[in-house]
């Protein structure tokens, strides 16, 4: 019996803050590989969620969001979210449909009708979208640009998920996998890590802790129990962020800690042992080191 022939491709997720980008990899991948929080702007590194269908391997690029950048760290982001758009084999522009049209989407649109690669549109958070607003957005984003395909879907939900990943599949050219079966990303753990404590970080303390802080990972290590021991610093810029992260007597840093530990053990599927540090560095967003470290290129 002859072999099956594999086919595999890259695809960019590109969209404004807060669109759904990294719940949708989520929901394409089958388990979590992004980092997803109700605030946005959460993705800062290109983590690529690996979806498998059938004899299909789709790569999936989810980029940062594309906003208007001000700090280095912004730039940096931005820079990451078009670079990565640069070698896929389709551009997949997700909008959320209950905000409806913007000025920052028109000047996505902008962008991406100057780029070669077949785009296609989707259009997320229906579920909680009138369907009047719905096809009123639909033919303004069509006027302003030739989508070759139009999705509408709730990455929450799962509602058109399976339909647009089968219609995903179907358009990646014929070539081997890039990854193993079993891979599901190509972060690695180290960074993973990271991206974990920091999204309990958002979760816990989005109100009171704005963009001001990133996790660094300083030492990953193997245990011969099978454990894995993870030492992170919370850089902050302010001794007065480093007490909201602390909380009275330690009882917030515990609370992050906990709930990070817990969700690295799962993902990971050994016993983790986290140890949490937060230092005041008021100029962290100028370390080339910790750009490395979440996988940005510095930017001038």
């Amino acid at each position: 019996m002859a072999d099956k022939v594999q086919h595999c491709g890259l695809i960019a997720v590109v969209g404004a803050p807060n669109a759904g980008k990294s719940t949708l990899v989520n929901a394409l991948v089958g388990q979590k590989v992004a980092i997803v929080s109700p605030k946005a702007q959460t993705t800062r590194v290109r983590l690529m969620g690996i979806a498998i269908e059938g004899e299909t391997q789709i790569i999936l690029l989810d980029t940062p969001g594309i906003f208007a950048p001000r700090r280095r760290l912004d730039r940096a982001m931005v820079a990451a979210a078009w670079g990565g758009a640069q070698d896929a084999d389709l551009i997949a522009l997700v909008i959320d449909a209950k905000t409806g049209f913007s000025t920052r989407i028109e000047e996505m649109l902008d962008t991406l009708k100057s780029r070669r690669e077949p785009k296609i549109l989707i259009l997320n958070k229906v579920d909680v979208t009138p369907k009047e607003e719905l096809l009123t957005l639909t033919a303004r984003l069509s006027e302003r640009l030739d989508f070759e395909e139009i999705f509408m879907v709730s990455a929450t939900t799962g509602d058109g998920v399976a339909d647009l990943k089968s219609a995903l599949a179907a358009r990646m050219p014929e070539g081997p996998w890039h990854f193993p079966e079993e891979q599901v990303s190509d972060a690695t753990d180290r960074m993973l890590a990271a991206e974990v404590t920091r999204e309990q970080l958002y979760h816990q303390l989005h109100a009171e802790l704005p963009y001001a802080s990133a996790v660094e990972t300083e030492k990953y290590e193997e245990r011969k129990d099978g454990s894995v021991a993870i030492h992170q610093q919370i850089l902050v810029g302010r001794p007065t962020q480093r007490a909201i992260v602390l909380g009275k007597g330690g009882a917030r840093i515990r609370e992050i800690g906990a709930a990070a530990r817990e969700e690295l053990s799962q993902l990971l599927g050994r016993k983790v042992h986290l140890f949490l540090h937060v230092k005041v560095k008021p100029d962290w967003e100028e370390d080339r080191g910790l750009y490395r470290e979440i996988g940005l290129d510095w930017v001038e």
